[in-house]
């Protein structure tokens, strides 16, 4: 008598493997196919006058500042897009920190050799030079080839230039920014700067929605100074800028770090960080010697972009003496960093406790990467 059930699991036997392996290179493709970008930001980057100083070589009477990017710069270049506010002006000499920055060229060709390819520049002390350090900076940024926005020597060249749109592997991501004031310096005329005022941010919002772009930023300088919540003026405005189109909020000013938040569902995907703190600067006092980067991974089928991945690196700032003069360089953060004086290691330390007790506890499914 032929033996059915013995048949049965021969046939199993033979082809539940084939059936299995061919199931797997059907969800293998259908993982792989979508094109994908990722995207880093980064916060303010300052020029206080230890700054100049430090990057100052007196044997070749120039400056240098690849040496602050140094560390970090693998990490920016991980990604495909890196984005950064420059919170100085390129005016050109006499150079000068805090409260009117002009800083060396030498800063924004250091920032391309690091991996950063776009610069906001839209923030309070935009006009701290007049007319002549606004135009200056944009002047030199693109004989850099650096892409930027949020300045303008015109309204002709707003235009042209307001919305920066960029795009790769069939991605197109256009950005915007903004600034809630120069410090009460009037922008020169004909010169434009991107104030924060809602029925402007509409109206560019709504043509950007002309290019077909598959994600919207608003790049924005906002809050207070040193204030590790958003106020509820910073809460609202985004809640604004979510209900009218935008996918992507990034928040500077603060000098301070404060929350992020990847809102989803299975349609929408919003992310928001309401300020990354200082990538560069002079400060040193707690909370203000360090910050965060954000990379945010979007991806493209053929049906839908979506935001897929976002969490955030911890940097930190060391500043030492080398040579017998200051010197700045740009970190990740580590828990042991044993190359670090007692000192130091025990600033980053507390850096980190602040960050982590702050972002942990408030941070909506956005987590540190390690």
């Amino acid at each position: 008598m032929y033996d059915f059930k013995k048949k049965i699991c021969l046939f199993c036997v033979v082809f539940t493997p084939l059936l299995t392996l061919a199931q797997h290179f059907k969800e293998q493709n259908s993982i792989q196919n979508y094109d994908s970008i990722s995207i880093i930001f980064i916060g303010d980057i300052m020029g206080h006058d230890s700054q100049i100083a430090a990057a100052f070589d007196k044997e070749k009477n120039s400056y240098n500042y690849d040496k602050v990017f140094e560390k970090i710069s693998p990490t920016i270049k991980s990604s495909d897009f890196a984005i950064a506010n420059l919170e100085v002006t390129l005016a050109g000499p006499p150079y000068v920190g805090y409260p009117q920055f002009s800083s060396p060229d030498e800063l924004a060709i250091s920032c391309k050799k690091s991996g950063i390819d776009i610069l906001v520049t839209a923030n309070n002390h935009s006009c701290d030079k007049g007319k002549k350090g606004l135009i200056r900076t944009i002047d030199i940024l693109d004989s850099l080839n650096i892409p930027h926005t949020g300045t303008f020597k015109n309204l002709d060249e707003r235009g042209q230039k307001n919305l920066l749109i960029f795009e790769k592997n069939n991605i197109k991501i256009g950005m915007l920014n903004y600034s809630y004031g120069t410090n009460g310096i009037p922008v020169p005329k004909p010169t434009f700067v991107n104030l924060i005022d809602k029925s402007l941010i509409l109206q560019d919002i709504n043509q950007s929605k002309k290019d077909s772009l598959d994600k919207l930023i608003v790049f924005i300088h906002w809050g207070s100074e040193y204030e590790s919540h958003p106020s509820n003026e910073q809460v609202n405005l985004a809640n604004f800028l979510f209900e009218n189109g935008v996918d992507i909020i990034i928040g500077s000013h603060p000098h301070v770090l404060q929350r992020m938040e990847f809102i989803k569902d299975s349609i929408h995907q919003k992310v928001i960080a309401y300020s990354l703190g200082n990538f560069v600067s002079a400060q040193r006092t707690r909370k203000r010697d360090g910050g965060a980067i954000l990379k945010i991974t979007v991806k493209k089928d053929k049906n839908n972009c979506v935001i897929s991945d976002c969490g955030y690196y911890l940097t930190w700032v060391n500043q030492s003496i080398v040579d017998n003069k200051k010197s700045f360089e740009i970190l990740l953060c580590n828990d042991k960093n044993e190359k670090l004086d007692k000192v130091s290691r025990n600033k980053m330390k507390l850096f980190i406790s602040d960050s982590r007790k702050l972002l942990n506890k408030e941070n909506k499914n956005v987590n540190e990467i390690k």
